[in-house]
C-alpha cells in the first residue's frame, strides 16, 4: 500500500503546474516575438523572403510538435551538445507557436480592407509606417480572439514535454502514478488542472470573439 494521501498527491501535482505555467509563458511569449518578425518578412515586398517565411510556416505546420521536441533534445546531442530538456522544450515550443502566431496574425492584417493602405499610400506613408500607424492597430483588434485561443494550445502543448524528460504536470502525474499506484486518482487530478488552466482562457478568447463581433458591426 503507498502511504501518499490524496492531498499528498495533489499537492506534487501543483507544484510541478508552475513549470507547466512558466513554459506555457515563455512559449507563448517567446513565440510571439518570433512571429511578429515572422509576419512582417511574410508580407513583406521580397518574393524570397516571403517564401522563406512561409517555408518555416508549412515546416513547424506541417511536422508534429514531438518530432521537433525530440530534433530539439537530442539533435544537438549528435554534435556533443548537451541540450537540458528546458531549453530544448522552450526553444521548440517558441519555433512551433511562432509558426502558427504569424499565420493567424497575418490573416488578420490580410482582412484589413485594401482601402486602407490607399488611404496610407495617399499620406505619402512607407511600407513600415503604413503597418505600424495604420494597418497593425486595426488587425490587433481582430488578432486578440484566436490569439487567446490558441494560448490554449499551448498550454496543452506543454504535456508533450515529458517525452524529452520536462517535469512538468505530465510527467509529474507518471512519476506519481509510478509512486503511489492510483492513476484513476493522479490522473484524475492532472486532467482536473488542464481544464481550470484551460477552460478560463477558452471563455475569455470567446468572450473577445463577441466584443470584437459587436465593435466590427457597429463600424
Amino acid at each position: 500500500m503507498s502511504d501518499f494521501s490524496t492531498w499528498d498527491i495533489l499537492r506534487n501535482l501543483l507544484l510541478a503546474t508552475r513549470w507547466t505555467l512558466v513554459l506555457s509563458m515563455v512559449s507563448f511569449l517567446g513565440g510571439g516575438v518570433v512571429a511578429l518578425a515572422i509576419l512582417f518578412l511574410r508580407i513583406g515586398k521580397s518574393k524570397f523572403v516571403r517564401n522563406l517565411a512561409r517555408g518555416y510556416i508549412e515546416l513547424f505546420q506541417g511536422t508534429p510538435l514531438l518530432m521537433q521536441l525530440f530534433l530539439a533534445f537530442f539533435g544537438l546531442g549528435l554534435f556533443g551538445i548537451d541540450v537540458p530538456a528546458w531549453l530544448a522544450a522552450a526553444a521548440a515550443l517558441i519555433c512551433w507557436t511562432a509558426a502558427f502566431l504569424a499565420e493567424i496574425w497575418r490573416g488578420c492584417v490580410e482582412s484589413i480592407p485594401k482601402g486602407q493602405w490607399e488611404a496610407g499610400q495617399s499620406l505619402a506613408l512607407n511600407h513600415v509606417q503604413q503597418m505600424r500607424l495604420v494597418i497593425l492597430p486595426q488587425a490587433l483588434r481582430i488578432a486578440i480572439p484566436p490569439t487567446a485561443g490558441f494560448s490554449v494550445q499551448v498550454v496543452k502543448g506543454t504535456a508533450l514535454t515529458s517525452i524529452i524528460g520536462f517535469v512538468e504536470l505530465s510527467k509529474a502525474g507518471t512519476i506519481v502514478t509510478n509512486a503511489t499506484f492510483q492513476p484513476f486518482i493522479v490522473y484524475g487530478f492532472v486532467a482536473l488542472i488542464y481544464f481550470v488552466i484551460c477552460f478560463p482562457l477558452s471563455k475569455f478568447s470567446k468572450y473577445l470573439e463577441r466584443r470584437a463581433a459587436v465593435a466590427y458591426s457597429a463600424r
